[in-house]
């Protein structure tokens, strides 16, 4: 179905929830400060975060990046439509209100086909991004589905806001974030878009991310948190959430939130097993965590950022 009627909707100033394949996104008019103060608000997010601008296609970035490098244009061909967010210098067109006050701007082309079509029927009414953090509340849990979002948030939207239902979104982690603006790629945020695969697409090696002074979206060191506590690379005891590869058997008494196979399906199923935790009121989650590199670090990340709480 068609998007033309919400695209209309978001160029008048509602917000829109929208899925993508890492999470579900709270989305407006990337050109409409009244309209994006609506998402600070809505999220009580601080104004100094900035926002995400999602866009149709790599034809948009010159429309709001300047000194584009030659190798982000090669990430932007290899992996978008994909979870990949890339900082750019700003151009005119990316004001304070989205940027967070910051020379740099994040773009990403989603891939879900209900957020193209969105994205697509949006350029052709003149609104040439959405800038969308996730649909949730400032630190909690990112929500992969639409009911996710109503739980969320949907006491906060008013009647000209849309969420829109895409299903399950099959990556379920943020998007990688690479710092675009210096001679070589840096990892802001880790996600599926891994070091090997930018370094491999680039032919350059990737900066360490210490040195960077941009601010992103997930880079607290207390986020992605649930109600319930967190705890590590322990053995759950009876009454306790338990989160862990399927290989790993539940301890007796514990209750079983989420059994992966794989690292795909860790990072799928995690944040939809933190919202589960909270609906039955659980004090507190073991999570034995994924080894390895690639997918898992950045699974590793977003718990150790929920571990510390909000």
């Amino acid at each position: 179905m068609s998007q033309g009627k919400n695209a209309d909707a978001l160029k008048n100033g509602a917000l829109i929830a929208f899925p993508t394949e890492t999470v579900y996104g709270l989305g407006a008019d990337a050109s409409n400060e009244k309209a994006v103060a609506r998402i600070y608000e809505v999220k009580a997010r601080p104004h100094n975060h900035p926002l995400i601008l999602h866009i149709a296609s790599m034809d948009e970035i010159s429309y709001w990046a300047l000194d584009v490098k030659d190798y982000a244009l090669a990430l932007a061909r290899d992996f978008w439509p994909g979870p990949m967010t890339l900082i750019f210098n700003r151009s005119a067109h990316a004001k304070d209100f989205v940027t967070g006050g910051q020379e740099s701007v994040g773009l990403r082309v989603p891939d879900h086909a209900l957020a193209l079509d969105l994205l697509q029927e949006c350029l052709k009414i003149g609104v040439h991004a959405i800038a969308a953090p996730s649909a949730n509340r400032f630190g909690h849990v990112s929500p992969t589905t639409a009911a996710a979002v109503h739980e969320e948030i949907g006491t906060y939207l008013l009647p000209d806001d849309v969420i829109l239902d895409g299903g399950s979104a099959h990556v379920g982690l943020e998007s990688t974030i690479i710092d675009c603006t210096g001679d070589a790629p840096r990892i802001l945020r880790p996600g599926a878009i891994t070091q090997g695969m930018i370094e491999k697409c680039t032919g350059l090696t990737v900066n360490e991310t210490s040195n960077s002074n941009i601010r992103v979206s997930g880079s607290l060191e207390k986020h992605y948190a649930p109600n319930a506590q967190i705890i590590l690379d322990v053995q759950a005891t009876a009454g306790q959430g338990f989160i862990a590869p399927a290989e790993v058997a539940t301890p007796q008494g514990a209750i079983r939130l989420a059994a992966p196979t794989n690292t795909d399906e860790y990072a799928r199923l995690l944040y939809a097993a933190l919202r589960d935790a909270d609906s039955q009121g659980l004090i507190t989650i073991a999570i034995i965590q994924p080894s390895g590199d690639g997918l898992a670090i950045a699974i590793r990340d977003r718990l150790l950022r929920a571990a510390n709480g909000r």
